[in-house]
């Protein structure tokens, strides 16, 4: 069968974002990404990359049979779990889907049904977890932060349409980073994240860092109501600035003319407010990577909390699941070291007929158990409204 890329001169018409995605199927060696710059589609696994300290060794060595090797995949939120990184054997580049989404039709409303749902951990251990955080953090002010995650499992015997999912989730979000990316075996990780973790670009690097969040009203009045209740909320502002200030000190030592806004600035996607800062520089070194940054960055406290090696620790001890691949790092970077990652949020595990949902909140002293669980329900809504569940856990 001819796709929609191969049935015109590439020299008179290439390739769109949106054609990129009508051909993406998921495989263990394929990836799709997309986002505010670009959008790319990766198709033949060349070499599979587990380390990512290796990796920069592993595109140079790749150069040998592929003319501009690229790798893709994700990167889990524990550094003893391997990665599920992999250099393909063909890239193909277009534009955002965003500027082309106009030609992608609309999916169909999904069915809302039949679809099992069970949350892990159950509402009533959630308020638990997040009180006992709340305490130790009283006994121990060192401990600022912790980040609580929870899952939401659903089950159809129809399976998971991903390509649909992915079609839903760019119409309700299109200018976010959207991907599909293997999650080792037949699983796949399908997700909408709105958070940059870094980009580099030749010697220029962004980061754009999010946390303190709100729910969003469909009453318009309601919903400017809560943007500027979070603006204003000295919660929501002290965990941003926990995130911000370390940003800027992983990015400090690999970046001349770090430029940092004193305050934070609002961001929306279809379910959430965010705060949000866009932190810019200059890198040093041209031989660090966008990879190398993402590393040393990883996981910033928006995701784990603060300080890393005892919210880490507090989060095995209370969170009931692995979060696997959920808040580590997915993207792509060259063999120049241009590269873009995004922190793993908004995204489901889909395998057979299995989609395991994340959410998570950012636990503080003032933090009260009920918020939480309603900043988390609240960032489901993302794959319920993708599965038709929009209104329902």
């Amino acid at each position: 069968m001819t796709t929609a890329s191969e049935a015109r001169s590439p020299l008179l018409s290439p390739p769109t974002g949106a054609d990129l995605l009508a051909e993406y199927r998921p495989a263990a060696d394929r990836a799709f990404l997309t986002g505010p710059t670009r959008s790319l589609l990766a198709e033949g696994r060349y070499l599979s990359v587990h380390d990512p300290a290796e990796a920069g060794r592993m595109l140079t060595a790749a150069r040998a049979d592929l003319p501009a090797p690229v790798l893709v995949g994700a990167i889990p939120f524990s550094p003893d779990r391997p990665a599920e990184l992999f250099v393909p054997e063909r890239v193909r580049h277009a534009a955002p889907v965003a500027a082309s989404l106009r030609a992608l039709p609309a999916p169909d409303a999904p069915a809302a049904g039949p679809w099992t749902r069970r949350p892990v951990p159950a509402p009533d251990d959630y308020r638990a977890a997040v009180a006992e955080a709340v305490r130790l953090m009283g006994e121990d002010p060192s401990l600022a932060k912790v980040v609580l995650a929870r899952t939401l499992e659903l089950g159809s015997p129809g399976g998971t349409d991903i390509p649909a999912m992915l079609r839903r989730l760019l119409h309700r979000d299109p200018h976010g980073y959207t991907f599909a990316v293997p999650a080792g075996g037949t699983a796949t990780l399908i997700g909408a994240s709105p958070e940059l973790l870094v980009s580099r670009r030749d010697r220029h690097v962004v980061s754009n860092p999010l946390a303190g969040s709100a729910a969003r009203s469909s009453d318009p009045a309601e919903d400017r109501r809560r943007a500027e209740a979070l603006a204003r909320s000295e919660k929501d502002l002290a965990e941003h600035a926990f995130v911000v200030d370390a940003v800027r000190r992983a990015l400090a030592p690999h970046c001349a003319d770090l430029v940092v806004p004193e305050r934070p600035s609002l961001i929306r996607t279809a379910a959430m407010w965010h705060l949000s800062t866009t932190v810019t520089g200059t890198l040093r070194d041209p031989s660090t990577s966008a990879l190398d940054l993402a590393l040393a960055l990883h996981p910033t406290p928006a995701v784990c909390g603060t300080p890393t090696d005892r919210a880490r620790d507090l989060i095995t001890t209370l969170e009931p699941f692995d979060r696997g691949l959920y808040t580590g790092v997915v993207g792509w970077g060259d063999a120049s070291g241009d590269g873009e990652w995004v922190v793993t949020l908004r995204c489901a595990e889909a395998d057979g007929d299995r989609l395991r949902l994340f959410a998570g909140a950012g636990v503080v002293a003032a933090s009260v158990p009920e918020d939480e669980l309603a900043e988390t329900g609240a960032k489901f809504r993302t794959f319920l409204h993708a599965v038709g569940l929009e209104n329902s856990e």
